[in-house]
């Protein structure tokens, strides 16, 4: 292939990037199946469904609206969940900063969820940013406030990076990706691996997990709720799906640290880290030496 021919290429495909920023396509406000793309979780908040068009397939990405509780004051907080979560888990969140008068947008990102899980998707935090401002673009939405939650708060990250001048505000909560994983030493580990380790799962290791690395230890009746919400999908109508997509966010997480880029965020940002925060990808499999540097 001649030069010219492929930097030719590279130029039509930034040409179509700068014509189109973020997906496009169609909300929907259900009825929806009970168990939508795999998830039987009962939502606090009506689901809604934006359909859309990405790598050649028509995917859904469920998210909830949720309208102030008191007197609005105009902008919109948008939440973005960990690996291990689902739009639920932000209720106590949303209902406090609907009490301060923001509209909360929820998503279930693709992969997770009640959102789609396609049996091939190349999975990126910029595609995933994408996703998700094309939602936000569909609901007439502009500038937000955008709060992020572990694999949430690296997505943030990306997406402040990706769309600077879309965030009023960015908080991020116990993000992972505050260290480069590669630079410390982690061994890699195929797609296929981490695939076999999300197929093992199964309650009483997510309960250990989540005990563990979550709660430090501890553990109340009411956190149950949270594993059987994630088991139930582990063991849903999209099993197979889902377990491929959660290696290969697995895989995504690994290789795309996002610690690097936080001089380059010109949004005024608010970082919260636990001071327990066990949290440590790839620990497990790491020698002792790197493992103990990780967290």
């Amino acid at each position: 292939m001649k030069f010219s021919t492929l930097a030719s290429g590279f130029i039509s495909a930034a040409g179509l990037a700068f014509a189109q920023e973020a997906a496009t396509g169609t909300v929907s406000r259900g009825p929806f199946p009970f168990d939508l793309n795999g998830s039987n979780f009962t939502y606090p908040y009506p689901v809604n469904v934006f359909t859309f068009k990405s790598q050649q397939q028509q995917l859904q990405m469920a998210y909830m609206d949720v309208k102030p509780t008191c007197a609005p004051n105009g902008e919109t907080a948008v939440v973005l969940h960990g690996k291990n979560f689902c739009g639920p888990t932000w209720n106590s969140t949303i209902v406090a900063l609907a009490a301060a008068g923001y509209r909360v947008i929820a998503p279930d990102q693709v992969g997770f969820c009640k959102s789609s899980k396609p049996d091939s998707y190349q999975f990126s935090l910029n595609q995933l940013a994408w996703n998700t401002r094309g939602l936000l673009n569909t609901l007439g939405i502009g500038n937000i406030t955008l709060i992020g939650h572990s694999l949430g708060g690296m997505l943030s990250t990306r997406f402040a990076l990706q769309y600077p001048n879309t965030i009023d505000k960015l908080v991020l909560v116990d993000p992972v990706g505050l260290e480069d994983y590669v630079e410390k030493g982690v061994p890699y580990v195929s797609i296929d691996t981490d695939i076999a380790a999300e197929a093992a799962q199964n309650f009483a290791a997510i309960k250990a997990y989540e005990q563990q690395i979550y709660y430090v230890g501890q553990w109340q009746d009411s956190y149950t709720v949270w594993v059987t919400m994630l088991n139930n999908i582990y063991f849903g109508s999209k099993r197979n799906q889902f377990i491929k997509n959660q290696g290969q966010i697995v895989d995504l997480v690994l290789t795309s640290p996002v610690a690097h880029y936080f001089g380059d965020i010109v949004s005024k940002t608010l970082l919260i880290v636990g001071d327990q925060d066990k949290v440590a990808i790839g620990a497990n499999w790491s020698p002792p030496e790197v493992a103990a540097k990780l967290g």
